[in-house]
């Protein structure tokens, strides 16, 4: 997977490089967190966790450009720490890295070109469409295991680890100098999936669970130590859908543009 995303940004690099309009390749360092069962609604807490990015932008002019982009991340979550009654009950935990690859469409709202003291400076937005693969791992026993093939809810089909995202967000960016730019954002991603923390319907019976996957799957299935079944009980919320975020910094460097030929008389 990491060797497709790798392929496909280069492939994307090379039809722009193309064109003839100013280009720039930028280098993003952030965070990334998500928002699902393990964490309903809390942005920039400290579940939050370093991430890195690639951005190749192509600006067809002062107002409208296509980024290509490439994300690398980390998200988690952890019942222990909510300040929810029911979640530290659940007591369920996990992390997942997440790769990215996706493009997107931008919009200045104010005329900006990299380079030009007159229009060095404005707020945008922009929207795209990508394809992320994670991978949610809990701890049990000092090791970290892999919880998709385990089938925690009981799947008759694992579900897929490479998904379809829709990010969105703003941000601003600036001038520092006549070839570098400096870029700030935020970027919440849509998903379709409710299983990047590995939660989202209700509790599976435990005997089933080690008949069909083994012991370690029904170990990490149901952390609440619960002296009463929890068979059926409602362990996520299947009604929603996970999201995730990355936020942080760019800076930008123009590349240099083809030569225009002389015309010859």
């Amino acid at each position: 997977m990491k060797k497709c995303f790798v392929f496909c940004f280069i492939a994307c690099l090379s039809l722009s490089l193309k064109a003839q309009k100013s280009n720039e390749i930028g280098f993003f360092f952030g965070g990334a967190y998500y928002i699902g069962d393990l964490n309903p609604s809390a942005h920039f807490n400290s579940l939050t966790r370093p991430a890195l990015g690639l951005i190749f932008r192509h600006n067809f002019n002062s107002r409208f450009a296509i980024a290509y982009t490439g994300f690398f991340g980390s998200v988690q979550g952890i019942d222990s720490r909510s300040n929810s009654y029911e979640q530290q009950q659940r007591n369920l935990s996990f992390r997942s890295t997440l790769y990215e690859f996706g493009f997107r469409g931008e919009f200045n709202f104010i005329d900006y070109k990299l380079g030009d003291d007159r229009h060095s400076f404005t707020p945008f937005m922009f929207l795209g469409a990508g394809v992320f693969n994670f991978n949610p791992k809990a701890s049990f026993d000092n090791l970290w295991v892999a919880l998709q093939p385990l089938k925690t809810e009981g799947q008759t089909k694992p579900y897929q680890k490479t998904q379809v995202a829709i990010p969105f967000g703003a941000g601003v960016r600036i001038n520092l100098s006549k070839r570098i730019g400096f870029l700030a954002e935020w970027g919440m991603r849509k998903t379709f999936t409710d299983y990047i923390d590995d939660v989202s319907t209700v509790y599976a019976d435990p005997t089933q669970l080690i008949a069909d996957n083994g012991e370690l799957s029904a170990a990490v299935a149901d952390r609440s130590g619960s002296d009463f079944s929890n068979i059926g009980r409602q362990r996520g919320n299947p009604r929603t859908k996970d999201w995730y975020s990355f936020a942080g910094v760019t800076i930008t460097f123009q590349l240099a543009n083809p030569k225009k030929r002389c015309t010859t008389y």
